[in-house]
């Protein structure tokens, strides 16, 4: 488990953020807090189930994999901002673990340059 923390950037304000605790994800960039919250994970963007892209196993892989880091936890989250469809945009932390980081270094999201400069992590790495 220590290997995994090796490449990633710590966040050691993290204790000052708010904690939810997530229910579940629904996509492999989308969650659900047990308080009905609907989360988009900010500057990072996964595979697609329903697009003319739609890639249906790794759709499934993503959002199994983010659901493994994260559902039934109690997580840091760093609001930024909401969307046109109300769902929160937000950086999510596990200890000094960067949900979305490790989602890209795993290769199960890519940076979503547009958006890049919302996360401090993702800002070097485009």
């Amino acid at each position: 488990m220590i290997a995994l923390f090796q490449t990633l950037i710590t966040y050691p304000n993290n204790q000052e953020l708010p904690n939810v605790r997530i229910q579940s994800c629904y996509h492999g960039d989308s969650c659900a807090t047990i308080q009905g919250e609907k989360i988009k994970l900010a500057c990072i963007d996964t595979p697609e189930l329903r697009s003319e892209r739609a890639d249906a196993v790794r759709d499934k892989a993503a959002k199994d994999y983010l659901n493994d880091l994260v559902a039934g936890s109690t997580v840091n989250i760093r609001r930024i901002t909401e969307n046109r469809y109300g769902r929160t945009i937000a950086e999510l932390s596990k200890g000094a673990l960067n949900i979305q980081e490790q989602q890209v270094e795993k290769g199960f999201a890519r940076i979503y340059k547009m958006y890049a400069s919302q996360c401090e992590w993702s800002k070097n790495k485009i």
